[in-house]
């Protein structure tokens, strides 16, 4: 099937699909595909290395982002206490970072991730219900999603109907007028599947299970069928199990150099960890792959990440604070996810900088401690200060001309 007809199917299906999950997108998209060939899910992709590595890296720096809560009064950014499903939106036993690294990770591969809300808390939300007090997450194989148009009507998990106002569905990758986020995984199956195909080709050429394409020929006559097959067993047998392939001088293998082995094979491979890399919003350099054109300096590693926080991460948090909020607190507060912790400067450069906000009159000297998690000062040190330094000397007013005295 061409592309065209891929993408005009893939259209089709979500016109007229009553029923909707991430492995009917799969198929939908790219078909299935049997036999020795690896088939690409959203949970046999992250056996490929780059995809993991996406993945754990997105997750891991979102999910350890400090979770606040703001509101503004009288014009200035206040914040307050967070609701209890900010701190364990899971229950006692999951909490807030391990509970946004699985949901990112579902973003990330699938662009869709789900929760059953099993509590509600007493403040009344948007819907006229109760604010989700917990939410359990749910596996991406358990989900089917039944829609109508833009609008989802019932999610089925594990057989069990649930209404929309059940689930907890946040989505990235949208389209318009399409209910689901678009899966990176579907659509970079092909790049996916055929380095996992490369993986299962190598890991059978050493274990001895794989044998090459190759010519077994008998030098010193013609052999039928039925020969041919015989000594076809004989052979493979041999080779499956490491042994030797004992022959006398009537028979000539002749086998074709390993894919493994070919330079233009180990190139494809480094492609490939870039192209997967693209897909999943990660520099390749940032997952250790390989980086077409030499290598990439940065002046800092706070500027390293800033750009990927800019260029890449940043996105995706702007859309979580915005699910968090809309779903999660009342009205008119809001969610924020602290950036600040991916900026992390080094001791010297994060020293230089409270300086000058505190030379500048942008930040006290109180406040600069409060950000290493230290107490004001007290009326002992600031004398001891003193002792050390001299004490602090304030240049007096200059009189004006005609100034009473």
């Amino acid at each position: 099937m061409g592309v065209w007809s891929r993408l005009t199917a893939l259209a089709k299906l979500f016109r007229t699909a009553s029923v909707m999950s991430a492995e009917d997108l799969l198929a939908a998209s790219r078909g299935l595909r049997t036999g020795s060939r690896a088939v690409v899910t959203n949970d046999t992709a992250m056996r490929h290395s780059a995809v993991w590595a996406c993945l754990r890296l997105r997750a891991d720096l979102l999910s350890t982002m400090p979770v606040d809560v703001y509101r503004v009064i009288n014009g200035v950014q206040a914040e307050v206490p967070k609701p209890p499903v900010l701190v364990s939106p899971g229950g006692q036993q999951v909490g807030m970072q391990e509970w946004l690294y699985s949901t990112q990770v579902d973003l990330d591969r699938a662009g869709n991730a789900f929760g059953l809300i099993t509590e509600r808390s007493g403040v009344i939300g948007p819907d006229g219900r109760g604010l989700p007090a917990r939410i359990d997450l749910l596996s991406l194989a358990d989900i089917t999603v039944r829609a109508k148009g833009a609008t989802i009507t019932k999610y089925i998990v594990a057989g069990t109907p649930y209404d929309p106002w059940e689930i907890w569905h946040e989505k990235q990758f949208t389209l318009a007028g399409f209910p689901f986020g678009l899966s990176p995984v579907a659509y970079a199956a092909w790049s996916i599947e055929e380095s996992l195909n490369a993986q299962q080709f190598a890991r059978d050429w050493f274990a001895g299970g794989a044998i090459p394409l190759a010519e077994l020929k008998n030098t010193a006559k013609k052999i039928n069928k039925a020969e041919a097959q015989v000594a076809k067993d004989h052979f493979k047998a041999a080779v499956q199990t490491g042994d030797l392939f004992v022959h006398g001088n009537d028979w000539e293998f002749k086998p074709i150099q390993a894919v493994a082995a070919q330079t233009a094979f180990i190139e494809a491979r480094e492609f490939t960890l870039t192209e997967i890399a693209r897909f999943f919003g990660c520099p390749s350099d940032m997952i250790d792959a390989a980086v077409s054109g030499g290598s990439i300096t940065y002046a800092s590693i706070t500027q390293r990440n800033l750009q990927f926080l800019i260029m890449n991460l940043g996105p995706a948090v702007s859309r979580r604070e915005q699910a968090l909020s809309r779903g999660l607190v009342p009205g008119p507060r809001f969610v924020k996810l602290n950036r600040g912790a991916l900026l992390s400067m080094d001791p010297e450069a994060r020293a230089r900088t409270l300086q000058t906000r505190i030379n500048s009159r942008t930040l006290t000297p109180n406040e600069a401690r409060a950000l290493d998690d230290l107490p004001p000062l007290t009326e002992e040190q600031l004398a001891e200060f003193d002792r050390v330094f001299g004490a602090a000397r304030t240049t007096p007013a200059t009189a004006t001309s005609g100034a009473t005295s």
